[in-house]
């Protein structure tokens, strides 16, 4: 596991933290709203995007420059920040503190807008900033130049793919937020379509997707099948296959045969493949765990599920496929 100390003087400015791929839900957003912490607590990952002021407009950068950087469509603004800042939770956080000059922030907390806000204790080198502002997930982002790895415990084990499915901390605040993760599915899977017809396997992925698909892409014949694959689902049948990328090494399950795997962050998929058993019937007695009480009943959403419009653009904007004048279309009428 990763200890991270100050560049500067070398005191510990973090707890242990193992590492775990970057979160896709950071490239969605509520505005107007507070966020909870971006990082489960004892967990770090490493962001390869610059971040961070300057802020240059895409008319200044250009689509030579932006392909440079892995940005292949038209963005608002892009980073002349640093690449490769490490994001932990802001509770892993040891022997820092704001800098009083930097209190840039939107409405209810502060963001790093105007550089680095948090510094070591101990010699006052600034090292990364705290974000906790309305809109944006609560994060401590370190700068790479800033900070050095010290020596720490040993790395917590790797989860097999069969474990998956039984991790129950997959599942942990998925479902207010699911539209991110669902949003950056559907960019993979409409690039994976190459621009034909998807038809989609009813249930699940029916309901997370199918709406949306019918409205991007066409419909007709040599619709490729879309379903779920994964461990404990067994081999595949369909052309389209969503599998889980593992939470710890990034790495994408790869199914056998001829079916193209689509990426998907492993606690939607695992939501998908295996959703809690609940139960709402009326039980005599005490209740189990997992059985609900049927009065009042949960609520429901007032509309249909769509996938997160910001977070499919935004992997889209990331693809090289993204050049392609069919989906260049898709990307600029949005979704």
């Amino acid at each position: 596991m990763a200890v991270f100390g100050c560049a500067g003087c070398g005191a510990v400015l973090t707890a242990a933290v193992s590492e775990v791929t970057l979160p896709v839900h950071l490239s969605g957003t509520y505005w107007e709203t507070l966020h909870p912490p971006l990082l489960e607590a004892g967990t770090y990952a490493v962001d390869p995007e610059p971040y961070g002021p300057p802020w240059r407009p895409w008319g200044e950068i250009g689509a030579q420059e932006a392909a440079a950087r892995g940005v292949f469509a038209p963005i608002g603004t892009l980073s002349d920040g640093p690449s490769d800042t490490v994001l932990l939770a802001p509770g892993d956080m040891r022997d820092t503190g704001l800098i009083a000059e930097r209190p840039e922030g939107y409405c209810m907390g502060i963001n790093g807008s105007g550089g680095p806000n948090l510094a070591c204790l101990s010699c006052g080198l600034p090292v990364g900033s705290r974000i906790d502002d309305c809109g944006q997930w609560q994060v401590v982002r370190l700068l790479p130049q800033a900070v050095v790895r010290l020596p720490g415990p040993p790395e917590r084990p790797v989860m097999d793919w069969a474990e998956l499915p039984a991790d129950g901390v997959l599942w942990q605040g998925l479902s207010e937020y699911r539209d991110i993760p669902a949003g950056v599915a559907l960019a993979h899977v409409v690039v994976a379509a190459g621009g034909g017809p998807v038809e989609v396997a009813p249930g699940p992925v029916a309901e997370l997707l199918g709406r949306a698909l019918a409205a991007l892409l066409p419909s007709g014949e040599g619709a490729k099948w879309l379903d779920l694959a994964g461990p404990g689902l067994g081999e595949p049948s369909a052309a389209l296959v969503l599998v889980p990328v593992h939470p710890q090494t990034g790495e994408v399950w790869r199914p056998s045969g001829g079916a193209i795997a689509v990426p998907v962050e492993a606690p939607l998929w695992a939501e998908l493949a295996f959703p809690p058993y609940r139960t709402r019937l009326p039980v005599a007695g005490g209740l189990p765990a997992g059985v609900e009480r049927d009065d009042p009943l949960p609520p429901h959403p007032q509309l249909p599920f769509r996938p997160s419009c910001d977070a499919f653009r935004y992997t889209l904007a990331r693809m090289p496929a993204v050049r392609e004048p069919w989906l260049r279309a898709i990307y600029d009428r949005g979704c």
